[in-house]
């Protein structure tokens, strides 16, 4: 069975699932906050694909992963020995309107590992109905699913943070979608699945004695530094929770950055899929740019455009103002958890410059530098030229090639002329042509997880075949670096890719 290679068996490594050290921190709550249940397999499971890097992370050896035992339990026929199986309750809002009580309604915690990188939560995701399921199913289909797992893998490799994906289990069940499609389940890894519905759950149940009961385990688990006062820093019962909100305000903000430097669109930032810990959670109908524009809408779902490109760094401080409302339950102190809010814009904006300078290779954000992204992303917007490929082909440039850059746009003349007024701002820096161009390879990557790949990767599954996602995992593992024949990841998408649509059943 295909693997993700790289890592290899020592003896510091569990050989078997009954040796991994577990702690089950989440599941020490009071159980208002999950139901214990137990999953609902998939019959007749197969193991589609295993990933060794993610396993590592929790002290698993690599041939475990292919046992009988390991497809029982991430199958959802068998518990994970020594977990605390629960689905997690919370709220949130969707597309800006109070949904009310959601929770885990497809996804079963198995339970938390203690490894060598840290303690990771195992999660099933399409592991059937739950008390919070609603009117779904519980279940996922193939072609989510492989998108799910592929996209974690690939914001890791870009160097965002995310969760992660250890196995891609596939099944015969039929499953009914707009069609009738095949059951799958993805095993999710994050340290913690904790998201801003999980406190605006507490508050809106005006329950503050679970909120910070709730607050008081993310802060001891996960932020301790909160409990630390700084010089001048008010000491008093709430002031960890103000640091708490400062904590996740930055962590968010950053993470915007990240987003917006590699062209990449969530589709569905509702607050019960915003991350307490500032990780990219719950790949749904994502999407990584391919012709690039400002407004771009990635959800098919999202008809009104609330989650398009440029305004996912205002939606998520948005998200954080419902997160800070949650908490001035406790705290009621408003100007302080507003102070706190007021410092995201400055946060995002000098993570989103450094990140652009770095692209660019102007070296240090200066003022005016502004003019020229600006101008930049005007261009490509209005001529839709490849997001990757126009940031990718700027270090062609700086040795001396401008052709491949002006050969993504029809005015090459334009292009040109925008070149020219990079040339001389990065005069500026110090570093050498090949010095700055090896930098500008660097940040920009030349191959991301394109949906006419993950599309790719998907018909081929339906036949049982992983050697796309194997070849996919294989590039966007190390995505900066251009590898000899594989030089079909990183071309333009083909005619049909237009026709592609993802929404929120993808």
């Amino acid at each position: 069975m295909s693997a993700v290679s790289g890592t290899s068996t020592t003896d510091a490594l569990a050989g078997s699932l009954e040796e991994l050290p577990m702690v089950n921190s989440f599941a020490g709550l009071p159980p208002a906050f999950y139901t214990r249940l137990q999953p609902q397999g998939l019959n007749a499971p197969r193991l589609l694909h295993a990933n060794e890097a993610a396993a590592a992370l929790i002290g698993l050896a690599p041939e475990v992963l292919y046992t009988p035992a390991f497809l029982e339990v991430f199958s959802g026929r068998a518990p994970l020995p020594g977990g605390d199986t629960l689905a997690a309750v919370y709220s949130g809002h969707q597309f800006g309107i109070w949904a009310g009580q959601l929770g885990d309604g497809r996804a079963h915690l198995l339970g938390e590992v203690d490894g060598p990188s840290g303690a990771w939560e195992l999660q099933l995701k399409g592991a059937g109905m739950t008390p919070y399921s609603r009117m779904g199913d519980g279940r996922a289909v193939l072609r989510s699913s492989v998108r799910e797992y592929l996209a974690s893998e690939a914001m890791h490799g870009l160097g965002i943070p995310t969760t992660r994906a250890l196995a891609l289990v596939v099944s015969d069940d039929p499953v009914m979608r707009e069609t009738v499609e095949t059951a799958a389940i993805v095993t999710r890894m994050s340290p913690s699945f904790v998201r801003f519905g999980s406190f605006e759950h507490w508050a809106a149940r005006r329950q503050p004695d679970m909120l910070q009961t709730l607050a008081d385990y993310v802060i001891d688990r996960f932020y301790p530094e909160c409990r630390d006062s700084g010089p001048g820093e008010p000491d008093n019962v709430h002031a960890p929770l103000v640091r708490l909100l400062q904590a996740v305000t930055a962590r968010t903000a950053k993470l915007m950055a990240h987003w917006q430097c590699v062209g990449f669109c969530h589709g569905v930032m509702n607050t019960d899929n915003m991350s307490i810990l500032g990780l990219t959670l719950d790949y749904g109908p994502y999407g990584f740019m391919d012709g690039f524009r400002l407004d771009h809408v990635c959800n098919h779902s999202d008809t009104e455009g609330r989650y398009a490109w440029n305004r996912q760094p205002s939606v998520a401080l948005w998200n954080l103002y419902r997160l800070g409302s949650s908490l001035n339950t406790i705290v009621q102190n408003a100007d302080a958890l507003t102070a706190v809010l007021d410092g995201y814009e400055a946060t995002f904006t000098e993570a989103f410059h450094a990140g652009m300078a770095a692209k660019l290779g102007i070296g240090v954000w200066r003022t005016g530098d502004e003019s020229l992204l600006d101008d930049l992303l005007k261009l490509m917007h209005e001529q839709r030229a490849d997001f990757t490929l126009a940031f990718r082909r700027l270090s062609d440039a700086v040795r001396g090639n401008p052709q491949p850059f002006k050969d993504l746009f029809i005015d090459r003349d334009a292009a040109g002329a925008w070149l020219e007024r990079l040339s001389v701002r990065q005069a500026l820096d110090p570093r050498d042509p090949e010095d700055r161009a090896a930098g500008m390879d660097a940040v920009n990557p030349v191959y991301v997880l394109r949906n006419h790949l993950a599309e790719l990767a998907i018909r081929a599954a339906k036949d049982g075949d992983p050697s796309v996602i194997d070849e996919l995992l294989q590039v966007l593992r190390d995505p900066y670096t251009e590898r000899p024949g594989y030089a079909k990841y990183a071309a333009l998408p083909p005619d049909w890719a237009s026709d592609l649509e993802v929404s929120c059943s993808s």
